[in-house]
């Protein structure tokens, strides 16, 4: 594969656009911080801050709010979204002020935006050498799905539950997603981890991104076995960053996991202005802190 470099303007533009585009959260901004039992874990927006005052338990703490009964988040969360403030997702995610630290409490997915909630996912690259080149696996996000239907994804993708580790997560999001035997997922390699704060219609996202590449057999053709995905496709690596330099094919925060893929595979060369430039731009701090 021959390295595609240096950048046309427009190129890195259009690659320096998904990253910016990722991280356009500007906090506190008018949002206030969220607590459980006095320790910061989130920021919500002033309308979700009153009326949390409204509820017992909840205080007014400096420039936010404070739940004294963490372990009633949960049960907040669930009377909020019958009130239709979100979508409720049937899936519980752990709460913790730092990644890696205490859980203070657990609550439904869909409550994390609406909170300002950190959230952790995996991202893998599905990767296969074929005739000297290197192909990565495209999957097709099914039009059911409740965030970006029908966009381009990660082979194996998904939010890292109440309970689970980076790596247990993989190994079940890749059984359900793709039908890859968990001998084969196993051999996946942590390769990134990437944090961002984003703005979104559901909220706001503050999220880490453990990113894998795993290399598949020639022979390996995957199944939607869950059918969170339409179908997949090989795709050349090089035809992977020219759909992401020209457009939003790929769901938003896929792009990122992609752009340290091509740095790494030197599609893009590491070591000039362009690579450095890109690689800083990965590595910005979480707006959230």
């Amino acid at each position: 594969m021959i390295p595609k470099w240096p950048l046309t303007c427009a190129a890195m533009d259009g690659l320096l656009r998904h990253i910016a585009a990722c991280r356009n959260a500007r906090l506190p901004g008018a949002r206030r911080a969220f607590r459980l039992g006095g320790v910061a874990v989130g920021w919500v927006a002033p309308a979700l801050a009153a009326r949390l005052l409204g509820i017992a338990s909840f205080r007014a703490h400096d420039s936010g709010i404070d739940l004294a009964e963490p372990a009633r988040l949960a049960e907040i969360a669930a009377a909020l979204a019958a009130e239709g403030l979100f979508t409720w997702r049937g899936e519980a995610f752990d709460v913790r002020a730092v990644p890696e630290g205490e859980v203070l409490a657990r609550v439904d997915r869909g409550a994390l935006p609406v909170f300002g909630l950190r959230a952790e996912g995996v991202h893998v690259n599905g990767l296969v050498r074929r005739g000297g080149g290197v192909f990565l696996w495209v999957a097709r996000r099914a039009m059911d799905r409740p965030l970006d239907p029908g966009k381009l994804d990660h082979l194996v993708a998904g939010g890292i539950p109440a309970g689970f580790t980076p790596w247990r997560t993989l190994i079940k999001e890749a059984a359900e997603e793709a039908a890859i035997p968990a001998a084969l997922a196993a051999r996946a390699r942590r390769v990134a981890v990437l944090d961002y704060a984003m703005e979104r219609p559901e909220g706001l996202r503050r999220d880490r991104l453990h990113g894998f590449d795993l290399d598949l057999p020639e022979d390996f053709v995957p199944r939607a076995a869950d059918g969170e995905a339409a179908g997949f496709e090989l795709w050349p690596l090089a035809a992977v960053l020219d759909a992401v330099v020209a457009g939003d094919d790929f769901k938003f925060n896929v792009n990122l996991v992609l752009i340290d893929l091509f740095l790494r595979r030197n599609l893009i060369d590491p070591l000039s202005p362009d690579g450095r430039r890109l690689r800083a731009a990965l590595a910005g701090a979480d707006a959230a802190g």
